[in-house]
């Protein structure tokens, strides 16, 4: 082939390329565009508070909600199952819920649980509330301390107040007021299909991956007026725990624990007074009144019953010392219970002292007393067994013979006594001390009776 063949058969293919590379893109260009992306949703934290509202459940939902709404999270679920707590615990929670930046969701769970006193107000104040069937939600009336309703002027501005701040949170969600304000006032307490039936809450769920479905296209108002939508179907869930430092707080608030911790303590400070040097016991009693002292800072403790269970505990104390045959120790024992009664201002809370676990500290403690006083009545009843007084009634040897007048000497108690008396003795005779004169025994011979 010639140079000429040559250029043409490079035109050709360079023709033939051209070509290609037009046909390609006009198939492009002629395409459909294809279908974005669907953006899976947001992760969900997933938080659990099972038992009281105190400070600890407090401090731990609002830095949840900081939490989730630094890292974006689609919504902050709580699972809630609770017998109420304190009222000043329950603001801060619903004041941190009312200004959160993120979804929050109460799901009140599982079934048996309840959201009573203090939860109805936590959920109450949630962007979404629901139950799981067979909860219960309400009897949020104040009550006074021992569980009585509280009375007087006292007792209206307590209840116009927390009626007040109920109904203000059912109107911020958008709930139903007439139900709070009569969970308040007369200590109303309703199931979950009649909960949803009152609009004071959204739906029931039966459990997280129905309750993120049934949250899933709702609008929810947040912090500043913002509305969002929810996309939560099938969002995975992140679940958090409380760190070390709020779960120890959170076990300190329990009253009963406190109450217990308080026993150990008083227990323990005995037993060192009682037996000193000993230390294991005080050391561990001083351990437990801390870690009640500790407690104290979480529950709301009433002046006049911590007064009381001091008294007694220090007529419990005093009762080692001075021998009053349990008179100091059973009034002890009354100081002590009556204390533990009123120990916890129920005014604020509605949680309190297990009863069963204060008559059983009372029923030991009067044990313990009643042993002791015992004891000490028959020992002063009994016979000396030492000292001068022990020698009465004992029996004898003659070791150098007795003349009436003329003293002579006794074997008795392992020692030798000048002993006296108005029968003359012979030695090896066998002489009953009669009585003690100084360093002298009076005796008798010894009769069928002294044997």
């Amino acid at each position: 082939m010639n140079q000429r063949g040559h250029w043409l058969l490079a035109r050709c293919g360079l023709f033939i390329a051209l070509a290609l590379l037009v046909t390609v893109g006009r198939a492009r260009a002629d395409a459909p565009p294809s279908a974005p992306a669907i953006n899976a949703p947001s992760p969900v934290e997933l938080i659990e508070i099972d038992g009281l509202i105190n400070p600890a459940s407090a401090e731990f939902i609002a830095d949840s909600i900081t939490r989730a709404a630094a890292a974006n999270d689609a919504a902050l679920v709580i699972e809630l199952d609770t017998p109420g707590g304190l009222l000043t615990s329950a603001q801060q929670i619903v004041k941190a819920m009312l200004n959160a930046t993120v979804p929050v969701i109460v799901y009140v769970a599982p079934s048996g649980a309840s959201a009573t006193s203090a939860g109805t107000f936590v959920t109450m104040a949630a962007n979404i509330a629901a139950m799981a069937p067979g909860t219960t939600i309400g009897a949020a009336h104040p009550v006074e301390m021992g569980g009585g309703e509280v009375q007087g002027v006292m007792g209206t501005k307590i209840e116009n107040f927390t009626a007040s701040f109920a109904k203000t949170i059912a109107h911020e969600r958008g709930r139903n007021e007439e139900w709070v304000e009569q969970a308040v006032r007369q200590s109303v307490s309703i199931s979950e299909r009649e909960a949803l039936k009152r609009h004071v809450i959204d739906f029931v769920a039966s459990d997280l991956t129905n309750l993120l479905a049934q949250a899933s296209g709702r609008q929810v108002k947040l912090a500043g007026g913002r509305v969002v939508t929810l996309n939560l179907a099938g969002a995975p869930i992140h679940r958090s725990k409380m760190r070390l430092g709020e779960s120890i707080l959170n076990r300190l608030a329990d009253p009963n624990l406190m109450y217990l911790l308080m026993l150990a303590g008083i227990v323990g400070l005995y037993f060192e007074f009682a037996h000193p040097g000993v230390y294991l016991p005080g050391v561990a009693g001083a351990i437990c009144l801390l870690l009640a002292l500790a407690s104290f800072e979480v529950i709301p403790i009433n002046l006049a019953g911590l007064l009381l269970i001091l008294l007694g505990a220090g007529l419990l104390m005093a009762e080692l010392f001075v021998t009053s045959y349990g008179v100091m120790g059973l009034g002890g024992v009354i100081a002590f219970v009556l204390g533990s009664l009123f120990l916890v201002d129920t005014s604020e809370t509605n949680v309190e002292v297990n009863r069963k676990i204060i008559a059983g500290a009372a029923i030991a403690f009067a044990a313990i007393i009643l042993g002791i006083g015992y004891i000490a009545l028959r020992e002063r009843r009994g016979r000396a067994t030492t000292g001068q007084e022990g020698l009465i009634g004992q029996i004898g040897m003659v070791r150098e013979p007795i003349v009436p007048g003329t003293p002579g000497r006794l074997f008795v108690h392992g020692e030798i006594w000048r002993a006296v008396s108005d029968t003359q003795l012979e030695t090896g005779a066998r002489a009953c001390v009669i009585g003690v004169k100084g360093l002298e025994v009076i005796v008798r011979p010894v009769t069928a009776l002294d044997l």
